[in-house]
């Protein structure tokens, strides 16, 4: 699923480029990606829009779908800059302690804030891997940036490109 994102990211630069998922599908098959990572790809991807519209995924307290607070209600819901993000068992678990040690970098170097850092979350949470790789949570993040038409700071973009397996520590 994951090769299915980069490519994505990568032709389509920013997310409003994307064309129609029907339409992506066919460009995604005739490159030659498996079907069924297609399907993961896609599935996830429409959940991230609709996270990045501010949209709730049907439940059995809002089995209708109704759309949630506009974005724009949202910041007036956004946690206090005192609070603090308490990690469930299961995202614990999920996400590992390495994943969860870049999130809190991320926010804690200004880059990442409480709304996005839900979606990116979000999307891990409905990621395949278990717990999910760093790699793996570094295109989650340029995934959600890419979504919400916005494009990271080019110190934040090194750090999610860079492969820090080869670094040299000093």
């Amino acid at each position: 699923m994951f090769e299915v994102l980069v490519f994505v990211y990568e032709n389509y630069w920013r997310g409003d480029a994307c064309p129609e998922l029907a339409h992506l599908e066919r460009k995604l098959n005739a490159v030659g990606f498996d079907a069924d990572e297609i399907q993961d790809a896609l599935a996830w991807l429409n959940d991230l829009n609709l996270a990045a519209r501010g949209l709730q995924q049907p439940t059995p307290d809002n089995a209708a779908g109704i759309s949630s607070l506009p974005l724009s209600d949202v910041k007036q819901w956004a946690p206090s800059s005192n609070s603090m993000r308490v990690y469930s068992v299961a995202e614990q678990n999920h996400l590992s302690s390495e994943c969860l040690g870049f999130v809190s970098f991320l926010e804690t170097a200004g880059v990442l804030p409480p709304h996005m850092r839900e979606i990116v979350i979000d999307r891990a949470m409905a990621a395949p891997g278990d717990p999910v790789p760093l790699d793996d949570l570094k295109i989650i993040v340029l995934m959600v940036y890419w979504s919400l038409g916005e494009e990271p700071d080019a110190l934040v973009l090194d750090e999610l490109c860079d492969d820090s397996s080869s670094r040299l520590a000093h």
